[in-house]
């Protein structure tokens, strides 16, 4: 039997389009520079031959959730390691189970949206120049506890570029640099995100964050990364909201 064509939903999905297109075009009337920063920021993270360049700020973001975590747990820091391959390790020392720990490994996909909402709200209200200088202070001190050559390179690359745009960049290029490296940061941990549940879903699991959190709690590994997803897809509205549409 043929589909039966029904006006009045078509109807509604042409307004919703409309409405969106609206949207989008007032946006670009009112905040283009913060516009233009989401888009090359999603080309970096959508196009594979950017991602695979970039991809190691996102893991530094990551580790860097689960080291300032340990610490404020109680656990050693041993050390962070960053490879080539864009993987990262925290090591932490401490009891082997319990609350701190489980806290410890739950912070690192989270970490690059929220640092990056954290910096999208320095942004929105004027202050890239010091949303800036922060992050090279978390890189610096994520420095200090790196234990390999690939990752010192990696973090020495990171927090020059970054320390380069807050010392001699102008107000326009220091929030723009800024706004774009939250939109990274954004997208890039949604990204990991999907990567993580595509890994699962080929069946490579066993030593991924949400499998290490369902070793640890009676909670599964599935529904860990769906909580993963609910705190990247919150960091995305969060940042729309501060940087585009507030």
């Amino acid at each position: 039997m043929a589909p039966v064509n029904d006006p009045a939903a078509t109807l509604g999905a042409v307004t919703m389009l409309e409405s969106g297109l609206a949207a989008l075009a007032e946006v670009a009337t009112r905040r283009p520079a913060e516009l233009a920063a989401a888009l090359l920021a999603l080309v970096l993270v959508t196009w594979t031959v950017t991602w695979r360049v970039t991809r190691t700020v996102v893991t530094i973001a990551h580790e860097g959730g689960h080291a300032l975590v340990a610490v404020l747990a109680g656990r050693g820091l041993t050390g962070i390691r960053l490879h080539a391959d864009t993987s990262g390790l925290t090591v932490s020392t401490g009891r082997g189970r319990g609350p701190g720990l489980v806290a410890t490994v739950v912070a690192g996909y989270p970490a690059p949206g929220l640092l990056a909402v954290g910096g999208a709200t320095l942004v929105a209200a004027g202050r890239a120049g010091l949303m800036l200088w922060i992050a090279v202070g978390l890189l610096l001190a994520t420095l200090v506890h790196v234990r390999n050559g690939f990752g010192l390179l990696a973090v020495l690359v990171t927090s020059g570029a970054v320390g380069g745009i807050a010392y001699a960049g102008g107000p326009a290029l220091q929030a723009g640099f800024a706004a774009t490296l939250c939109w990274f940061l954004i997208f890039g941990g949604l990204r990991a995100v999907r990567e993580l549940q595509r890994g699962r879903r080929r069946g490579r699991t066993g030593d991924s964050d949400a499998d290490l959190l369902a070793a640890l709690t009676p909670v599964p590994g599935g529904a860990w990364a769906g909580l993963f997803w609910l705190a990247a897809a919150g960091s995305v509205a969060a940042a729309a909201w501060l940087l585009l549409l507030g």
